[in-house]
């Protein structure tokens, strides 16, 4: 008899059901769709901002107590201490290696240009540079990937161009330099002509320098085989108390705390583990770059998290007023049902069933059409399809539940308060 009764409500309201319903999933699609890209969205974020530069730095002890005592640049040559390129493979190897996106060695050194007697940076580097990996695979990296914002007249190098160069624009518009003239610069007896072949914009210091392939500048330097700093990106997880105090002192932590820091994608642990791994080297993150990325993550999924709770907030409100309504309607049916003997709690789980019957229909519809909100999200937004997560389903049906639950309650104190001989006489 209960589920006869059930069966007939629905169909006798099947306009106001549908449209609770429908309420319900577009609530439901809503918190799908931003739940699924909340989840996600940490590596959608940190590959977006990693085509903005590297968040770590990795040099030679010496020169960064020279960097952190004196404020001495990298790479100036003050301190003559190097990393050996030979050994730049094994940031691959660490524990994080797949978090590692790119990273691009540099060599810094000073050359005469066309005879004035300023000079010059010259910087040696790989632009798009293949390596074999002590691991047995291979990767390819190096300053096109690092570098993707900069807006460059004419071409980049490739690693295989020994007698080009791009300058910056800087440097080309105090020199008079444009794409295809060709240069010498002079360094330590050795002078060199170099054809230019792109000028570019950086927007930073960068724009005073001359690239060249790394090899070039080893052998004008006369510094085979070493490097003064490399650039690496990495994918992190956003600092928090543990990471931060790691990173002043990594051995003030408990074994615990320890294996739980090295075992998380913090740039500290990051920076640490890459220190393991390259001879006499001390890795530093770039602050303002690592710190930008946990900031705009946390503001990007707390965004989506208030999005999520004011669309339920409008659900509840809509199944309120639809459920009041439908109750409001059906006075006469549910005072009848008091007079002929039934309490308010079977009049009550009557209305509760009927409602959590639409609710779950309601939900799958628009749990469904949250996956399909969520991977134009992620093409639109971030160019790639969002991981579905199946942790989402058993969340979207707890938040149906309690929205429908908490949207029903005004209706419920409404068929409580109903009295059967004042409804039956139409007052």
């Amino acid at each position: 008899m209960f589920w006869r009764m059930v069966k007939g409500a629905l169909f006798r309201q099947k306009g106001k059901m549908m449209m609770i319903a429908f309420t319900i999933a577009l609530g439901a699609s809503l918190a799908t769709a931003m739940l699924n890209v909340m989840l996600d969205v940490g590596d959608k974020v940190n590959q977006e901002l990693k085509t903005y530069g590297a968040n770590i730095n990795v040099m030679p002890k010496g020169a960064s107590l020279l960097d952190d005592l004196y404020g001495v640049e990298e790479g100036s040559g003050v301190s003559d201490q190097y990393l050996q390129e030979s050994e730049l493979g094994n940031i691959k190897t660490i524990f994080w290696a797949f978090n590692i996106v790119d990273f691009t060695p540099y060599l810094d050194t000073k050359v005469k240009l066309d005879s004035h007697s300023s000079e010059v940076k010259l910087v040696g580097t790989w632009f798009d540079h293949h390596m074999d990996l002590p691991t047995g695979e291979s990767l390819n990296t190096g300053m096109k990937n690092m570098k993707s914002w900069w807006d460059v007249s004419g071409q980049w190098l490739t690693d295989q161009e020994e007698d080009s160069a791009m300058v910056g624009s800087l440097v080309a518009g105090r020199n008079q330099i444009q794409v295809g003239d060709t240069i010498t610069i002079a360094s330590g007896g050795q002078s060199k002509q170099l054809k230019v072949k792109g000028v570019f914009d950086a927007g930073s210091d960068e724009d005073e320098r001359i690239y060249v392939p790394l090899h070039v500048a080893q052998k004008l330097a006369g510094r085979t085989g070493l490097v003064s700093s490399v650039e690496v990106s990495a994918l992190t997880t956003p600092d928090n108390e543990l990471s931060r105090r790691a990173a002043q002192n990594p051995k003030s932590l408990s074994i615990k705390e320890w294996e739980t820091w090295y075992c998380t994608a913090y740039v500290s642990a990051i920076c640490y583990q890459i220190g393991e791994v390259i001879t006499d080297s001390v890795a530093k993150p770039i602050r303002q770059v690592a710190e930008s990325e946990g900031a705009i993550l946390e503001k990007t999924q707390l965004l989506m998290l208030l999005i999520t709770i004011l669309s339920l907030i409008g659900s509840a409100l809509g199944i309120s007023n639809l459920v009041t309504a439908s109750v409001m309607e059906r006075s006469c049916e549910i005072g009848l049902l008091k007079a002929v003997g039934a309490h308010n709690s079977p009049v009550s789980r009557l209305v509760l069933t009927e409602i959590l019957i639409t609710a779950i229909i309601g939900g799958v519809a628009g749990y469904f059409a949250g996956l399909g909100f969520a991977q134009i999200i992620g093409h639109s937004v971030f160019g790639s399809a969002i991981e579905i997560k199946p942790m989402v389903i058993p969340l979207v049906a707890l938040l149906v539940a309690l929205v429908t639950l908490a949207g029903s309650i005004p209706s419920i104190r409404l068929l409580l308060s109903l009295r059967p001989a004042e409804v039956l006489h139409g007052r």
